[in-house]
């Protein structure tokens, strides 16, 4: 469906051809949390500048669901996992 609308998936605009050098496990670890964590950041500033897209009642409605409600939730945990990261570094660097 995404090649149907015009969205180029993420192999699609891979086209850099950098690889990481070996990483041992712990950093490898610490560096795909902190991709994650990224990539969720990047997902979240797209859903607030698609939410001032909206209309006022559109937005009143929208964060009325479950849904709205569950992404909040999801958020502040996330942002309790950032900090868990950052403690996770520093037990992991020597």
């Amino acid at each position: 469906m995404a090649d149907k609308i015009g969205i180029m998936t993420e192999a699609q605009t891979n086209t850099t051809g950098t690889e990481r050098p070996d990483l041992d496990q712990s950093e490898l670890a610490h560096a795909i949390i902190e991709s994650l964590l990224d990539h969720t950041r990047v997902v979240s500033d797209l859903i607030a500048l698609m939410a001032q897209a909206l209309d006022q009642d559109t937005t009143r409605a929208l964060t009325q669901t479950p849904q709205w409600q569950a992404y909040l939730e999801s958020r502040r945990k996330l942002e309790r996992t950032r900090e868990d990261v950052e403690k996770f570094a520093k037990f992991a660097s020597p």
